[in-house]
């Protein structure tokens, strides 16, 4: 089956691949080939895609995936292949998402907080492999 991966900014991932699993609002979700046509909306988390005997992992910011006939597209604002991703940023970035989220005396906003901590969690996630 066919997958695109698409930002605003570029194409970040095409080509043929035989499973893809994505994070969804409701949880983890595999596609495999002849697979019923679906549309959902994405979380932030990991797309893990299986070419071969080989896995690519991709952290992706939210979006839309769509299935159909075979060709499955993944439409974001913002995706990360794991090769690209800088493990020592992303764990500075969850560092200080998790400190801004136990300091209870300071204002902050623990909404912002949380995607800032989900979002550092899904790139290292994807840098590892996992």
């Amino acid at each position: 089956m066919q997958l695109k991966i698409i930002t605003h900014e570029r194409i970040v991932f095409e080509g043929e691949v035989d499973e893809i699993v994505i994070q969804t609002k409701t949880g983890q979700l595999g596609i495999l080939k002849d697979r019923l046509p679906i549309t959902t909306v994405l979380d932030i988390g990991v797309t893990k895609i299986k070419q071969g005997e080989k896995y690519k992992y991709f952290a992706t910011m939210g979006g839309i995936f769509q299935f159909k006939d075979n060709i499955a597209a993944i439409l974001t604002d913002v995706c990360e292949d794991g090769c690209d991703i800088d493990v020592t940023r992303a764990n500075e970035a969850k560092a200080r998402a998790e400190a801004r989220l136990a300091d209870n005396i300071a204002t902050v906003d623990a909404q912002r907080a949380q995607a800032a901590l989900a979002r550092s969690l899904a790139r290292l996630k994807a840098a590892l492999g996992k």
